[in-house]
């Protein structure tokens, strides 16, 4: 069986479309992940902090810290990158603090938003505006 350059074209095309396409259609809104991680509860503005720099020079390598005390999982999302979910931390009835830090990709300038559960069934959020003048994912 032979090819020629416009079938292997063609097929090139079309298997990058088919990986491509679900993704972006299965891709979830930040609100409809953040109604999922708490099950619909409200979600109080205050009890997490969220340390991220003001202006990142790289999107590669964001440095970021939260933590919330009496946290059972603390989620974090990037509002602007093609997949929002970054992380989420879990915490065990042993754990020393209810904190993390890691470093995270960011596409361009955008919201990274922490949400916490805490030990008590309610959830916790904040949230901070980090600039980015390289772009991580792609940019």
């Amino acid at each position: 069986m032979e090819f020629t350059r416009r079938d292997t074209l063609a097929l090139g095309a079309a298997a990058a479309a088919m990986t491509v396409l679900p993704f972006r259609a299965n891709a979830a809104t930040v609100d409809e992940l953040i109604n999922e991680f708490t099950g619909g509860a409200d979600v109080a503005d205050s009890g997490v902090t969220l340390t991220a720099p003001e202006i990142a020079e790289n999107g590669n390598t964001v440095p970021i810290e939260v933590a919330a005390e009496g946290a059972s999982a603390i989620m974090v999302l990037a509002a602007g990158n093609p997949t929002p979910p970054v992380a989420t931390f879990n915490f065990g009835p042993l754990a020393g603090s209810h904190a993390a830090s890691t470093r995270i990709r960011l596409a361009g300038t955008q919201d990274v938003i922490a949400i916490a559960q805490l030990a008590d069934g309610s959830f916790a959020r904040t949230s901070k505006n980090v600039k980015v003048t390289i772009g991580g994912c792609g940019g």
